[in-house]
C-alpha cells in the first residue's frame, strides 16, 4: 500500500471505529417521518423520469425541460420554497458544444527542420470555446505529468523554465499519490490551470501506447459561458493557454527523443516520484478553427429554509443531476437511453428527501438546498456553474451531499464515502450509518476515479466539503462482493438503453439512500459549527476556504 493512501487509510479505519452511535437522538418527528419513506414513492419518481416520452432528458431538449417542470411541480407538493433566479426554481446554465475545424501542427527542431503532423493521425487539437481562430509559436518543454504538489514531494516544474513555452505532459501522477490525488492531478483541467501559473502558453498532451489512436475530438468538447460571450466554465480551456493538443505515441517519442529521453525510462521516473522534466530540441507551429453550438438548459433549485436567526443564512446542499444522453446509437433495438438508474434514482432520491422535511414540524436550523443540475453528462458541467454562481452567497453553501446513480439493485448493508474522509463530514456520515445500521467501508473499486466524476468534485474545486454516498461491499451471503455484481450490471446496463424501467431495481436499497442522505445533510444542518477540511488535507489546503 502505498504510504499517503495508507495514512488516509488508518484515518477512514479510526473514524469507522468510533464509539457507536446507536445512541444518536432524534426528534420524534424526525423519526417518524424517515420511517415514512416508501419505496413506492421513490418507484414513481423513477419510472416518469425514466419514461421513453422524455426522450433521455438531454439538455436543451423539451424532454429535459419536461424534468425540469416535474421537479418544480414536486417540489411545490412539498412545499419547497424556490431558490433559483429572480424568485424562480432555476438558474440558466448557456452551454455551448464547440468543434475544431481546420488544424495544423509544424515542429521544428534546433537545426531548422520542420516536420509537418497530420491532424487525426498524428495529433487532434481541442477547440477554443472563445475565439474562432487561434495561432500558436513556441518552443517545447517536457514538463512529465504536469503536477505541482510539493507538499507530497513531488513537482514536476521545479527548475524548469516553462514561461512562454508550450509544455508537453503525461496523463498519470507518482504512485505514492492517493486515488482522489491522482484523479485530481490528472484532470485536464488541473494540468492547466498549472501550466498556466508557470507561464506556458499551450499544453500537448503525449501517449505512451503505440496502439492507442490519437484523442477523438470529432463530438467537440462541451463549456457552460456567459451571455456576454466570456467562458464561465470549461474543462479544456484556460484563458492564458491558447494551445490544447494531444499526439500520438510516435510524435511523443521523437519529442523526448530530442531531449535524450527513454519515454518508458521516464515513466518509471515520475512513477517512482522523480520527474523527468526537461527542454525539447523542438518548437512547434500551430494554427487552427474553432465553431460553435449554443443551447440553454436550467439547474433547478430549491430551498427549505433554516429555523435558527442567524444559522438559516448557510445551507446545506443536496445534490443530483437531472439529465441523462437523451437518443443514441441502437442497441438491441432500442434508442432511447432513459438514465433510469443514471440519474433519475438519484433524483428520486433528493425528492424524498424533501419529502421528509416537508413532514417535519420545525425545520432544522440551516437552510436546505436541493440542487438539480443540468449537463453532468457534458462534464459535471451544471453543477460547476453553480459551484461557482450559486443563486445564494458563495460563502454560505457549508457542505454538499451529492447522489449519483445510487445503483439500487441490491440490498444496501454497506457504504462507501467518497470525499467524507477529506474533511468533519465523515463524523456525520458514521453518525448516520450507525443509526441505520450501515457499515463503512473503503471504496472497492478506487481505479473507477468516481470521485472526481460526479457533481460533487465541482464544489470540492469551489473550497466546499462534499460527498457522494456508492455502495459498499456487504452483502447478505457473506461473500462481500457486491462490486462484482454491479460489474456485471454495469456493462449490460451502464449509459444504454437498457437502463430504463424494465431494469433490475430495490427500491428498499433506494429507501436507505434517502435515510442516510437526508440524516447526514440534517445532521449538518443542526450541528453549530459548519463542516471543515481535515488539517493539512491536500483539497482543504488547496481549495478551502
Amino acid at each position: 500500500m502505498k504510504p499517503y493512501r495508507f495514512i488516509l487509510g488508518l484515518c477512514l479505519l479510526a473514524v469507522m471505529h468510533q464509539a457507536p452511535a446507536q445512541d444518536l437522538k432524534l426528534d420524534k418527528k424526525v423519526t417518524k417521518s424517515l420511517k415514512k419513506v416508501e419505496p413506492e414513492d421513490i418507484k414513481k419518481h423513477i419510472w416518469y423520469l425514466a419514461d421513453d416520452k422524455l426522450l433521455g432528458r438531454k439538455p436543451g431538449t423539451p424532454g429535459y425541460e419536461t424534468a425540469v417542470a416535474y421537479v418544480i411541480d414536486q417540489y411545490k407538493k412539498m412545499g419547497v420554497q424556490p431558490g433559483g433566479e429572480n424568485g424562480t426554481y432555476l438558474q440558466t446554465v448557456k452551454l455551448r458544444t464547440a468543434k475544431t475545424g481546420d488544424a495544423s501542427m509544424l515542429l521544428t527542431d534546433l537545426k531548422n527542420t520542420s516536420t509537418q503532423l497530420t491532424a487525426g493521425k498524428d495529433f487532434a487539437v481541442y477547440p477554443n470555446p472563445k475565439d474562432p481562430s487561434t495561432t500558436v509559436q513556441a518552443p517545447l518543454v517536457f514538463a512529465g505529468y504536469g503536477i505541482t504538489a510539493p507538499d507530497l514531494g513531488y513537482d514536476d516544474y521545479a527548475g524548469l523554465d516553462a514561461k512562454g513555452k508550450i509544455v508537453v505532459v503525461m496523463r498519470g501522477a507518482p504512485e505514492s499519490f492517493p486515488n482522489t490525488v491522482s484523479s485530481y492531478s490528472m484532470d485536464l483541467q488541473t494540468i492547466l490551470k498549472n501550466a498556466a501559473e508557470h507561464g506556458a502558453v499551450g499544453v500537448i498532451v503525449g501517449s505512451a501506447n503505440p496502439k492507442a489512436p490519437v484523442t477523438n475530438l470529432r463530438n467537440g468538447v462541451n463549456n457552460v459561458m456567459h451571455a456576454n460571450g466570456e467562458v464561465a466554465f470549461s474543462r479544456t480551456y484556460h484563458e492564458d493557454i491558447k494551445l490544447l493538443a494531444a499526439v500520438n505515441q510516435e510524435v511523443t517519442d521523437k519529442l523526448l527523443t530530442s531531449a535524450g529521453i527513454n519515454l518508458t525510462e521516464a515513466f518509471v521516473s515520475m512513477k517512482s516520484g522523480k520527474p523527468a522534466s526537461t527542454e525539447l530540441g523542438y518548437s512547434a507551429t500551430a494554427a487552427y478553427t474553432s465553431n460553435y453550438k449554443d443551447i440553454e438548459s436550467h439547474n433547478v433549485i430549491g430551498k427549505i429554509e433554516g429555523s435558527d436567526p442567524q444559522l438559516k443564512n448557510e445551507y446545506v446542499m443536496h445534490s443530483a443531476h437531472l439529465d441523462h444522453v437523451g437518443i443514441g446509437a441502437p442497441v438491441d433495438g432500442d434508442s432511447i437511453y432513459n438514465g433510469a438508474h443514471d440519474n433519475a434514482s438519484g433524483v428520486a432520491s433528493l425528492l424524498e428527501i424533501a419529502n421528509v422535511y416537508s413532514r417535519l414540524k420545525k425545520n432544522p436550523k440551516r437552510s436546505v438546498l436541493l440542487v438539480m443540475v443540468t449537463a453532468e453528462e457534458m462534464g459535471l458541467l451544471g453543477s460547476a456553474y453553480f459551484a461557482k454562481y450559486p443563486t445564494v452567497p458563495a460563502n454560505s453553501i457549508v457542505a454538499d451531499i451529492n447522489t449519483d446513480m445510487p445503483t439500487i439493485i441490491a440490498p444496501l448493508l454497506s457504504v462507501v464515502p467518497l470525499g467524507a474522509p477529506h474533511s468533519s463530514l465523515m463524523q456525520q456520515v458514521t453518525k448516520a450509518a450507525d443509526y441505520l445500521d450501515l457499515d463503512i467501508e473503503a471504496d472497492p473499486e478506487p481505479d473507477q476515479n468516481r470521485f472526481v466524476r460526479s457533481d460533487q468534485y465541482s464544489f470540492v474545486t469551489q473550497g466546499i466539503p462534499a460527498l457522494h454516498i456508492k455502495y459498499g461491499n456487504k452483502t447478505a451471503d457473506g461473500k462481500n462482493n457486491l462490486d462484482e455484481t454491479v460489474k456485471v450490471w454495469r456493462a449490460k446496463y451502464y449509459h444504454k438503453p437498457q437502463d430504463g424501467i424494465d431494469g433490475v431495481f430495490d427500491f428498499e436499497a433506494g429507501k436507505k439512500y434517502v435515510q442516510l442522505n437526508f440524516l447526514i445533510g440534517y445532521l449538518v444542518a443542526q450541528s453549530e459549527q459548519r463542516p471543515t477540511w481535515n488539517q493539512g488535507d491536500f483539497f482543504g489546503t488547496r481549495f478551502g476556504r
